[in-house]
């Protein structure tokens, strides 16, 4: 058996098994969060959020030609990209580990027999493929992320190591270093994840130099290599661009030059350094100087991928995040300045006190001939810090979840043993460990599960071990079972690749000690240095995907400890097959069989058709405020790459706070007009009204908006409040707002018909409900202001309401959309969702609308799940305004759609909600057959989910999910009176006696 070739087959069979997995589970379009600005960037060459990902664009702009002109083709190949990396990073998995089991078995010198040759390849492939099936890392493999790059040059660099250890004493093995190096640059353009390597990378170059180390000397290349780690993530990545920033303001400001010229100077300082020390280090045979600048060179060779952001920035396109086209926008965008700092070492809490405003840097902005000051970087001065600091942020919802996880009251102060105890339990336990165990030990669904509680589990399908951490699970419930992501792997990925370890380190303290620092710092070390709070918008296991990564590694070695630990009695070519044999089915095969369903987006198009929902339903020329990732991205992805709708001008109020996004929105993009904004430059530039504070003047009446936009814009000193310091600042006097309406203006516009004339209101009033003005706020009053109503405006339905303005009596509901209109409000409606405008809803929600396929959809990720929710509720919204205005034709025309789009599933407690007041409009409706049989499958969920909390609550003699448990309970209690109201009586006394037998198991633990 010629050992090279079956190795490099292996390979690629294992490449051509997840290539095929992934192209046969894609997402045909676009998918939701980051992928709709990726596509749209990548396709048009534009600017993503920080820090970019430009390595990323290029390829998938690439791929994007494969679609042949195609535009709807666009983001499968797109996706496909992601797919072949992803595959790719198989490929390089699967040769690490034959690489890693030849050098642990064959000793130098040794032939390689064929018993060993078998137990390496099969190693490879249970290994490679377990990744290949793992649950984050197959989710990031089928869309258009930068995770799935990333974790290809994560795969080549560790294999590209290890290839220069097995060359390295041939006269030319440094070559293999150079290409590490180069990929790592290159990573850096794709996400610089990749940068955790470094201490792996120099422990193999470490131990490969020198056989016999001591502790002394490990604990000081450690040293070494988070010092590398830190001068290349801090140094070259950031310092640098901080340094052409300054060499630029020197020669701009002091000199008189063009703005650039110092970074040119300061680019010909670098390159004139490194060429002279080149030059040095081979006059002077100093190989280690050698290797270091050469190293440095590659690195900034494949860093040198960011000019095409700063070159497209020069363009302006639509999609300019940050507008990096000078040193100090390039400085801020590859800083993440957006996003804020965090304390890590030692810094404060949640609850300490500031007592104090520090500068702590200088701010500057692009002028006209110049950089101007555009004011300072401040940091509040805490009067209690502690170290490793872990509940520091102070936004009330963080607060309330520090306080409710640990148990704080009002008064508490945490200590440094709390942080810690936070940080292993909620950072490390919830959201590290979780993820960890749904890859490699199974999962319960796909349900949110950050803020602990039932959802979001990991479980191992073994029920008397489930039972000890999740209670009782003899009757798992609906929102388990029929959930595609209850995968069940029955602890086995985690024992092979525990068996893998434990023979690693037996065999080779070495490298399974370099195996082992990869998956910490890959894994638990950015657990730490992210220092994240809770409540994210999302669950965020694709950052840990290179300690799965690293595990996989053991996973294949496993083949190894099973042969050695299990099957020493056979022969060695036998127990070499059946190892591998027991490892295929105990790894890759079980989690690809469990896995396929959850990660199957083939038949699904849910974000694609609600982007193109909401372009869509809105009138011609219409301005479009969105606010969130999922509301927005997608839309651009249908303005910028399929072109639908490009007349809709879509304002993302997260971003309007930017100047640079303000600048975009007074340019014309694609075939939407310039947005009617009066405010000038130099009034909302970087350091200017960044925040305008509310202060009460006692203004009774309501005051017309045009006059709060001349106090909030004013220059004059009468118009503005001193501070204690003699600064002065602009502040909003009241929040009474007033918008003063042109009947004849709105008739001609089209905005009301003509047959609602008498519905127009002479002004719109109402109360601002900030205690701020953000920048954006401000361009928002300025297009209110003087729009005229010559453009439609909409808002999305999803965002926060403090996001309306309050505005929020005169929205409304249109669909996924929500239409400002001046008419007069109607005192009778309570609630927002109830102020309906029924005839453009009803047309969006019969011929416009497409619906993703969610009815036949083999699986919905998350947020499709909950567009499920969100599409039924529309429904529930249309059918009871049409019912109240008594048209009965139109509402059974909606009842029958609801039922051809919406499926029968039940994917939420939400949608137990919205199918109860939907079954009420049908026994409104008399359609009593589809309303019997719809309540009937809403109490049997309900019933199953309450049996299941019960047995939980049981098991461990306490209220479990006290929430879902009233929510349910409460539904159930509804649906008894509702079948009575519409005399369903016999339906109404077995519901009656199901909830009263579930009322009977939970009374012993509920007070109340």
């Amino acid at each position: 058996m010629n050992y090279s070739r079956i190795n490099t087959i292996g390979g690629w069979l294992c490449f051509i098994v997840a290539a095929l997995t992934y192209i046969l589970t894609l997402d045909q379009s676009v998918s939701f969060w980051d992928c709709g600005e990726f596509i749209s960037s990548a396709f048009r060459m534009e600017v993503v959020h920080q820090p970019g990902a430009p390595i990323v664009s290029m390829i998938q702009r690439l791929f994007s030609v494969l679609a042949f002109g195609d535009k709807t083709k666009v983001a499968y190949f797109m996706n496909v990209a992601s797919a072949l990396a992803s595959a790719g990073t198989i490929l390089f998995l699967f040769w690490t580990i034959t690489a890693l089991a030849r050098k642990t078995v064959i000793k130098k010198g040794e032939e390689i027999t064929n018993q060993k040759i078998i137990g390496i390849i099969g190693a490879g492939f249970v290994g490679a493929l377990a990744y290949a099936f793992s649950d984050s890392f197959w989710f990031s493999a089928v869309e258009a992320e930068v995770y799935a790059m990333s974790s290809l040059c994560s795969a080549i660099v560790f294999w590209g190591i290890l290839k220069w250890e097995s060359q390295a004493d041939e006269p030319k093995s440094d070559r293999w270093l150079l290409f590490v190096a180069y990929i790592m640059g290159i990573s850096i353009g794709v996400h610089i994840l990749n940068l955790l390597t470094i201490p792996a990378l120099i422990f193999v170059y470490y131990f490969k130099k020198n056989p016999s180390p001591n502790w002394q000397s490990v604990l000081k290349v450690f040293l070494i290599s988070i010092a590398v780690l830190a001068v290349v993530q801090f140094g070259i990545i950031q310092y640098m661009i901080s340094f052409a920033a300054n060499f630029d303001y020197f020669f701009v400001n002091t000199m008189g030059l063009d703005f650039g010229t110092g970074v040119l100077f300061f680019a010909v300082l670098v390159i004139g350094g490194l060429v002279y020390g080149i030059r040095y280090s081979i006059l002077t045979n100093k190989r280690a100087l050698n290797l270091a600048m050469l190293f440095t060179v590659l690195l900034l060779f494949g860093y040198s991928s960011f000019a095409l952001l700063i070159i497209r920035a020069q363009a302006k396109p639509n999609l300019n995040n940050t507008d990096p086209e000078n040193a100090f926008n390039f400085l801020s965008y590859v800083n993440r300045s957006q996003y804020g700092d965090r304390p890590l070492l030692y810094g404060e809490n949640y609850n300490s006190e500031k007592i104090d405003i520090k500068e702590s840097g200088k701010l500057y902005r692009k002028g006209e001939t110049k950089y101007e000051s555009a004011g300072t970087k401040s940091d509040y001065v805490f009067g209690d810090k502690t170290l490793a600091p872990r509940m520091y942020s102070d936004k009330p919802e963080h607060i309330r979840f520090y306080k409710s996880y640990m148990g704080f009251d009002d008064e508490h102060k945490p200590t440094l043993m709390d942080n810690l105890k936070y940080m292993f339990s909620f950072q490390t336990g919830q959201m590290y460990m979780r993820y960890f165990m749904w890859n490699f030990v199974g999962r319960q669904d796909n349900e949110d599960g950050q803020f602990g509680g039932k959802d979001g589990n990991w479980l191992s399908g073994i029920k008397p071990l489930d039972a000890i951490r999740l209670g009782d699970q003899k009757n798992l419930p609906p929102s388990i079972v029929e959930n595609k992501a209850y995968n069940r792997f029955f602890f086995l990925p985690l024992i092979i690749g525990l068996i893998g370890a434990v023979w690693h380190f037996k065999r080779n303290q070495k490298d399974a000690g370099i195996i082992g620092l990869l998956f910490v710092f890959t894994g638990i070390a950015i657990v730490v240095y992210l220092n994240s709070v809770p409540i994210e918008p999302r669950e965020r296991d694709y950052a840990y995907v290179g300690s799965f990564y690293a595990f996989a590694i053991w996973i294949g070695l496993g083949v190894f400890g099973l042969k050695d630990f299990i099957f020493q009695k056979l022969t060695p070519t036998r127990a070499s097959i059946f190892a591998s044999i027991i490892a295929l089915f105990g790894a890759p095969i079980i989690m690809a069989n469990q896995g396929w369903d959850d990660h199957d987006r083939s038949d699904s198009h849910v974000a694609r058709d609600m982007s193109v929902n909401y372009l869509k339903s809105c009138a011609p020329n219409a301005i479009l405020f969105t606010y969130g990732d999922n509301d927005t991205y997608p839309v651009w992805y249908a303005q910028e790459v399929e072109n639908i709708r490009p007349d809709v001008r879509v304002v993302n109020l997260s971003l309007f706070t930017a100047d640079w996004y303000i600048d975009g929105m007074k340019r014309k993009q694609n075939q939407s007009a310039p947005l009617p904004l009066t405010i000038k430059r130099n009034q909302y530039v970087a350091g200017t009204r960044d925040i305008t504070y509310y202060q009460d003047y006692k203004i009774a009446q309501h005051i017309e908006l045009q006059e709060i936009l001349d106090v909030l814009l004013s220059d004059h000193d009468e118009d503005k409040v001193t501070m204690t310091d003699g600064s002065k600042y602009n502040v909003l006097p009241t929040k009474n707002l007033k918008l003063a309406v042109n009947p004849q203006q709105v008739l001609d516009t089209g905005t009301v018909p003509k047959e609602d004339a008498g519905k127009i209101a002479s002004s719109m009033e109402w109360t601002f409900n900030q205690n701020y003005v953000t920048k954006g706020t401000l361009a928002l009053f300025d297009i209110l202001a003087h729009n005229n109503w010559e453009r439609p405006i909409y808002f999305t339905g999803a965002m926060p309401d403090e996001q309306y303005v309050g505005l929020n009596k005169y929205l409304y509901v249109e669909g996924l959309n929500k239409r400002l209109l001046p008419l007069k409000p109607d005192t009778a409606i309570t609630q927002d969702f109830d102020r309906v405008n029924l005839k453009p809803m009803y047309n969006n929600m019969m011929n416009v609308y497409g619906f993703g396929n969610i009815k036949y959809a083999n699986h919905l990720d998350r947020q499709s799940a909950d567009d499920v929710t969100m599409f039924s509720n529309m429904f529930n919204g249309l059918l009871t305004g049409l019912i109240n205005e008594g048209k009965i034709t139109e509402s059974k025309k909606v009842a029958n759609k609801y039922f051809e789009v919406i499926p029968a599933k039940f994917y939420s407690m939400r949608q137990v909600m919205s199918t109860y007041y939907f079954t009420e409009n049908l026994y409104r409706l008399n359609d009593l057959n589809r309303a019997n049989a719809m309540i009937k499958k809403t109490a049997d969920y309900v019933g199953k989910e309450l049996t299941h909390l019960a047995d939980v609550s049981e098991s461990k003699n306490q209220l479990s999910s006290e929430q879902d448990v009233r929510f349910y309970l409460g539904y159930l209690g509804q649906m008894v009176k509702l079948t009575e109201v519409f005399k369903q009586d016999e339906l109404s006394k077995s519901l009656e006696k199901k909830y009263n037998d579930l009322i009977v198991r939970f009374t012993p633990f509920a007070a109340g």
